[in-house]
């Protein structure tokens, strides 16, 4: 799969979810961050968590992942909570990327993504075949494998966010928590990075959570959106259906025009600034603001 499909499309597999958070909150200190906020994350579908700077974004993805505790309410992994779910366990159902990880120097490609089996040793099981064979599936998953002796250091951006996926793929989890996994890349590595995790989700049926910073890559890759300020979700959905103007508005504190992008048909923010403002102010309609439907043209 790649950008060109509308991530929109397709049959809806929302009817289950094993990640839940039930009136979650968190805090860092006395100052809370997220406030009595409950959530389903659709299994097998790709999900984009979306908001201005400090907004808490990361900070649920944290708490998702059981980095973080919350001063209230409950992350629920398969029912359970999952701050009483012993920690390896959680390793083999729950991978975690975490915003610019940092590899030892000299460490190869191989060595990294082997150190996702971690969860699957113990005393009495050390290094199999299957760990072997799971390493081996991840570099291939990641077009990594003429790259596995190479040092991560020594790869360009896109090949070590690639390098670090599959190490999240060699744990087997089936649940992928990314936190902002396009930053610092060029618009070409972003593009690879997000299709590959698109090409895992259509693939493997591995449920993708990601927090953006770019609302247009989330409306193409996510089937569904979650949009935060303020710690709290002002809306969530498929981006077709949620993103228009007035949210954008809401959630940003940006004045645009939602038109659908030319590849996907997804919605696309084209967001005004003070040479564009009175063009972008013309396209709204004398009701408010309206999302061109797919086909439409946008008002000259």
């Amino acid at each position: 799969m790649s950008a060109a499909r509308a991530a929109d499309s397709g049959p809806d597999r929302a009817t289950i979810s094993r990640l839940d958070a039930d009136a979650l909150s968190v805090a860092y200190g006395d100052t809370e961050v997220v406030h009595h906020l409950s959530l389903r994350v659709p299994d097998a579908q790709v999900t984009a968590i979306v908001g201005a700077n400090a907004s808490g974004k990361s900070t649920l993805l944290r708490a998702l992942a059981r980095l973080l505790r919350p001063t209230s309410g409950v992350v629920l992994l398969d029912g359970a909570d999952i701050h009483r779910v012993p920690t390896r366990q959680v390793a083999t159902k729950v991978g975690i990327l975490p915003q610019s990880p940092q590899a030892p120097d000299g460490l190869t490609v191989e060595d990294l993504v082997a150190r996702g089996r971690y969860a699957h040793q113990g005393w009495l099981r050390q290094w199999s075949k299957a760990d072997e064979a799971a390493v081996e599936a991840a570099l291939a998953a990641t077009r990594m494998e003429e790259l596995a002796v190479r040092t991560v250091d020594s790869l360009s951006g896109g090949q070590r966010q690639r390098a670090w996926i599959a190490m999240v793929l060699a744990q087997q989890s089936e649940i992928l928590l990314l936190d902002e996994p396009t930053t610092y890349l060029d618009m070409a590595h972003q593009t690879e990075v997000l299709d590959l995790l698109a090409d895992l989700n259509e693939q493997t049926g591995r449920t993708v959570v990601l927090v953006l910073h770019d609302l247009n890559q989330a409306c193409r890759y996510a089937h569904h959106l979650l949009a935060l300020r303020e710690g709290v979700i002002v809306a969530e959905g498929p981006p077709g259906q949620i993103v228009d103007e007035a949210m954008v508005k809401e959630v940003f504190g940006l004045d645009c025009l939602i038109i659908p992008d030319p590849v996907t048909g997804t919605p696309l923010c084209v967001p005004a600034s003070r040479r564009s403002r009175p063009a972008v102010t013309e396209g709204l309609s004398a009701e408010g603001p309206r999302r061109p439907r797919a086909g439409e043209q946008p008002s000259p």
